[in-house]
C-alpha cells in the first residue's frame, strides 16, 4: 500500500459498489488469458491504480474524465467455500461502459452550464470515438458493478447480512473500506423473499421496485457468482453498521402490522446515516 495511491482513494468523492465476481469458467477463452496474465495483483493495489487514474483523469489540464484505450482489468475476491478452502471470483472493471453511463447520469442532475465544464461535448465526442461498439454493448447488457456516491441505495441492505463473510481495510488507523460478501444464490433467496414480503404488506414503497431491478440483474450472470457490497470511504462514517439488520427488521415489523416496530427500525436507520447526508450537502 503506497501513500500516494491511500491520498487519492480519499480524495476522491466517497463511493460505495455492488459488485458480482463470477467463477472463472463464467468467462470467455480471452477473458480467462487476460485474468491469468493479471494473477498476483491484491486487492489494495488495483484499488489504489484504479483511484490514481481516475483522481488523473478529474485533473488533466483538459476536462477528459473517460479513460483511455486499455485492456480490460479484473478485480480478485477470494470467497471462502463449505470446505474451508478459499476460491477465486473474477469482476471485470469495465471501466469505459461505466464512465460513460456516468457522465449520461449527469445530464437530468447537473446545471448545464457545469456539465460543460466538468463534461465537455468534445470530450464525450471523443470518448464515442474511442470506444468499440461491440464491446461497449456487451458490457452495457451485462454491467457487473453498480456504483453510488455519499450513500448506500436501501435495497443494497437486503442483499448483505452481517453475518456475511467480510473484510477490512486499513491504512494505519484510517479506514479505507469494508467489503461484505455472500454467493448469489442466498443474496437472490433474500431479495425475493423480502420482495415478496413487500408486495403484499407495504407495496407502495419505492424499495420494492429497487428490490425488482436487482433481481433481474443479477440474473445476469452465472449461479455460483458471488455479490459483494464495498462501502468505500463511508465506512469510516458508519461501520460498524447496523443497517442491513434495521432494515429487515423493518420489513418483519410490516409484515406482522408492527408500525411502532417499524417506524423504530426506520428512525434507527435515517439516524445513522444523517452525518452522512450532512456531509453530501455540505460537499
Amino acid at each position: 500500500m503506497t501513500q500516494a495511491g491511500t491520498q487519492a482513494r480519499r480524495r476522491l468523492p466517497p463511493t460505495s459498489y455492488l459488485r458480482v465476481f463470477e467463477p472463472l469458467r463464467a468467462y470467455d477463452d480471452d477473458a480467462q488469458l487476460a485474468i491469468a496474465a493479471q494473477r498476483g495483483v491484491g486487492r489494495a493495489a488495483f484499488e489504489e491504480r484504479a483511484a490514481t487514474e481516475a483522481l488523473e483523469r478529474l485533473t488533466r489540464g483538459v476536462p477528459d474524465p473517460f479513460p483511455r484505450e486499455q485492456a480490460e482489468r479484473y478485480r480478485e475476491l477470494h470467497y471462502p467455500g463449505a470446505d474451508g478452502l478459499t476460491a477465486p471470483y473474477y469482476c471485470p472493471d469495465q471501466l469505459p461502459a461505466r464512465a460513460t453511463v456516468a457522465a449520461e447520469q449527469l445530464d437530468s442532475s447537473m446545471r448545464p452550464a457545469l456539465l460543460e465544464l466538468l463534461v465537455p461535448d468534445a470530450a464525450r465526442a471523443a470518448n464515442a470515438h474511442r470506444i468499440a461498439p461491440e464491446t461497449f454493448a456487451e458490457d452495457l447488457a451485462s454491467l457487473h458493478t453498480r456504483s453510488a456516491t455519499w450513500g448506500i441505495p436501501l435495497g443494497w441492505f437486503i442483499l448483505i447480512t452481517d453475518e456475511d463473510h467480510y473484510e477490512i481495510e486499513e491504512d494505519g488507523t484510517t479506514l479505507l473500506t469494508v467489503r461484505l460478501s455472500a454467493p448469489a444464490v442466498q443474496v437472490l433467496e433474500r431479495t425475493r423473499h423480502a420482495a415478496a414480503s413487500l408486495a403484499i404488506h407495504a407495496p407502495e414503497l419505492e424499495i420494492l421496485d429497487e428490490l425488482t431491478a436487482l433481481d433481474e440483474w443479477l440474473h445476469l450472470f452465472h449461479e455460483d457468482s458471488i455479490i459483494e457490497l464495498d462501502y468505500g470511504p463511508i465506512a469510516e462514517h458508519v461501520w460498524p453498521d447496523d443497517s442491513a439488520q434495521d432494515l429487515r427488521h423493518g420489513i418483519e415489523s410490516l409484515a406482522e402490522q408492527d408500525m411502532l416496530g417499524a417506524a423504530a427500525a426506520y428512525r434507527r436507520l435515517t439516524n445513522r446515516w444523517l452525518k452522512v447526508r450532512q456531509l453530501a450537502r455540505a460537499n
